[in-house]
C-alpha cells in the first residue's frame, strides 16, 4: 500500500490526496510535523517539505511531480486532457494556484492563522492577513471569469487544475476564509467537486485546536 506523509491542511498534500482518491489508489496517511526537521523525514526528502509519497517502491517529493507521476502510471480516470494545448492550460492553472494563489492568499491567511500557532512561531501578522483577505477577492473573481466560459476551470472536463484550486480553497474554508457569496459560479463549482467521493477524506480532517465551521463538511452549503 502507498503511504503519504502529509499535513492535513496543506493544500499541496490535499492535491495529492485528491489525485490518489480519484484514482482509487489505497494510501496510508502519516501526519508529519515537518517543521521539527526529524532526521528520518529528512532522509525521505532533504528539502524538508511535505507531501512525500512512498509508492511502487519509490519515495517521491514535490506535489506537482507526484501528481504527474500518478497521471502517467495510473491513467484512469484521467486528470489531464489529451491535447497539448489543453494539458498546457491545466499545468498553467495548477501553477497559478500553487504559486500565485499560495503566495498571495494561502500563505497570508492559513499560514498566519494556523501554521504559526501549530509551529509555535508567534501571533498572526495582521498586515499579512489583510493582504490575503484582499487578494482572495481577485482570485475568486478570476475563477468566476473562467467558469463563465467553461464547465470546469481548465475546460469542459474536471482536471488536476480543479483539484489544485479545491485543495487551496478547502483548506481556507476550514478556517472560514472564503466568501462563497461572492460568486455563484465558484460556489456551484466547489459544491460539485466537494460532493465527489474523492473529497470525503479531506472533509473528515480535524486539526487539534482548530475545529472546522459547521458548513465545512456540508454538501449543501
Amino acid at each position: 500500500m502507498a503511504k503519504l506523509y502529509h499535513v492535513p491542511l496543506s493544500p499541496f498534500c490535499r492535491k495529492v490526496r485528491l489525485s490518489l482518491a480519484e484514482k482509487k489508489i489505497e494510501c496510508e496517511l502519516a501526519e508529519e510535523r515537518y517543521w521539527e526537521q526529524d532526521p528520518d523525514f529528512l532522509r525521505r526528502n532533504p528539502a524538508g517539505k511535505v507531501p512525500v509519497l512512498k509508492i511502487d517502491g519509490k519515495t517521491m517529493a514535490e506535489s506537482a511531480a507526484i501528481c504527474e507521476y500518478l497521471e502517467e502510471k495510473y491513467s484512469e480516470p484521467a486528470l489531464m486532457p489529451k491535447s497539448a494545448e489543453s494539458r498546457y492550460e491545466v499545468r498553467r492553472l495548477v501553477a497559478w494556484f500553487d504559486d500565485k494563489f499560495h503566495h498571495e492568499v494561502t500563505s497570508k491567511l492559513l499560514y498566519e492563522r494556523v501554521n504559526k500557532k501549530v509551529m509555535k512561531q508567534g501571533f498572526p501578522d495582521s498586515r499579512h492577513v489583510k493582504d490575503g483577505a484582499r487578494a482572495i477577492k481577485y482570485h475568486l473573481d478570476y475563477m468566476a471569469w473562467l467558469l463563465d466560459h467553461r464547465r470546469w476551470l481548465a475546460g469542459d472536463v474536471m482536471t488536476l487544475a480543479d483539484f489544485a484550486a479545491a485543495a487551496h480553497l478547502s483548506a481556507l474554508d476550514y478556517i472560514s476564509d472564503v466568501d462563497w457569496h461572492r460568486s455563484e459560479a465558484v460556489k456551484d463549482w466547489y459544491a460539485k467537486i466537494k460532493s465527489r467521493p474523492a473529497f470525503r477524506g479531506i472533509l473528515a480532517d480535524q486539526v487539534s485546536g482548530f475545529p472546522p465551521p459547521a458548513h465545512y463538511a456540508d454538501l449543501d452549503f
